[in-house]
């Protein structure tokens, strides 16, 4: 399964590579913009994408980029406490 990672274009770092940065929630990733750019570098500053593994896979609206990143934070929480049944689970196997 591939899953992308919404990231928002802050910066052109390597014009020549289709490089730039991009903030990933709170971390600045470098990518690669080449599979989702279609003018000017510089447009895309500001936008969002799904990246994943390092490149910009597609632009995404911020709406957009919002609900995937609730989505993967809801998931994060679903499986901390998953994660936290199946530890209470073993302990009650152990007392047993």
């Amino acid at each position: 399964m591939c899953l992308g990672i919404p990231g928002q274009i802050i910066a052109i770092t390597d014009p020549a590579r289709q490089m730039a940065m991009a903030d990933v929630s709170g971390v600045r990733r470098a990518v690669n913009v080449a599979p989702v750019l279609s003018g000017a570098m510089e447009d895309l500053i500001g936008k969002w994408a799904l990246i994943h593994v390092g490149f910009a896979m597609a632009l995404i609206d911020e709406d957009e980029a919002e609900a995937t990143l609730q989505a993967l934070r809801d998931l994060g929480e679903a499986q901390e406490a998953l994660e936290a049944m199946a530890q209470g689970q073993k302990a009650l196997e152990v007392e047993a």
